[in-house]
């Protein structure tokens, strides 16, 4: 068997012309804006590709740029604005944030209803109660790429590799509420490879490259690489062995050109859901 192979980026690209059109038809044009603290390069050349990705569909995006000297009361500050400017209908804080700056309160501080990382307490747990939410927009584009797939969820088995709460843990939630039958596995999980060999659908989040094998895999499951590892020699890798499992594997999506394109197209899809929800409640 060799596996279809998912490409992210057709998806992606899919995705974004639809919310494009979907823009050009509001009364109202969306507004995102990421904050960017320091000059992290890999951070830096992200939002850059958020920019130009969100302005291409349409949606007024920006990024407010501050010094890594930036006090931890002066973002609040900054997040505080935004939250009330009633133009912005996305605010996204880039991470990771400089050592001296807590996270969690960045984080806590962002409006819920523009959270467009779905990382706000109340997101996470609307998400996990199975009420509407803004989702975490890597878990989001799987969600997409499973659909694109043609992968049956309802009563499958499903393996999430990983539990973040970036990925993992809001992947079981959408899992869940797409009635699948799911098992969380982690680093302390004790025959990784025989629960990936019961799984039809494996999510691996786990940030350790090739360590889930083609030989664990069940013929024909459904296997998704979130994994993004840079080798010593330069070259991404995913959490996946690519070339074993696409022997065996029915569906599979590579690295790079998977999820990657995903997390920026989910992130402009959910700018698009929040400024409906903002501007035209309910």
């Amino acid at each position: 068997m060799t596996a279809r192979i998912i490409d992210g980026a057709a998806v992606a690209a899919s995705l974004r012309a639809r919310l494009a059109e979907k823009v050009a038809a509001l009364p109202y044009r969306p507004g995102l804006m990421v904050v960017l603290v320091g000059d992290d390069p890999a951070s830096a050349v992200y939002v850059r590709a958020k920019d130009k990705a969100a302005n291409a569909a349409g949606i007024a995006a920006q990024t407010i740029r501050l010094p890594a000297s930036t006090t931890q009361a002066d973002l609040l500050a900054r997040i505080a604005q935004l939250n009330a400017d009633a133009a912005v209908d996305g605010i996204l804080v880039q991470l990771p944030l400089p050592a001296h700056i807590d996270t969690q309160a960045v984080v806590e501080a962002v409006d819920p209803a523009k959270d467009v990382d779905g990382f706000h307490p109340l997101n996470v747990g609307r998400l996990a109660s199975g009420h509407p939410a803004l989702v975490p927009c890597t878990p989001l584009g799987v969600m997409r790429l499973l659909g694109e797939a043609g992968t049956p969820l309802e009563g499958a088995r499903a393996l999430i590799a990983g539990r973040s709460a970036i990925v993992g843990r809001p992947m079981v939630s959408l899992m869940l509420a797409a009635n699948a039958t799911v098992t969380v596995a982690h680093s302390r999980t004790r025959d990784l490879a025989a629960e990936c060999g019961r799984a039809s659908i494996i999510v691996a989040a786990v940030g350790r490259p090739g360590l889930i094998r083609g030989d664990w895999i069940a013929p024909g499951a459904t296997v998704i690489d979130v994994g993004t590892n840079r080798l010593p020699n330069g070259k991404l890798a995913g959490d996946v062995a690519f070339a074993e499992a696409a022997q065996v594997a029915g569906a599979i999506t590579p690295v790079p050109g998977g999820v990657g394109p995903m997390t920026i197209a989910c992130l402009l899809e959910n700018t698009v859901t929040a400024a409906e929800r903002r501007r035209n409640p309910a």
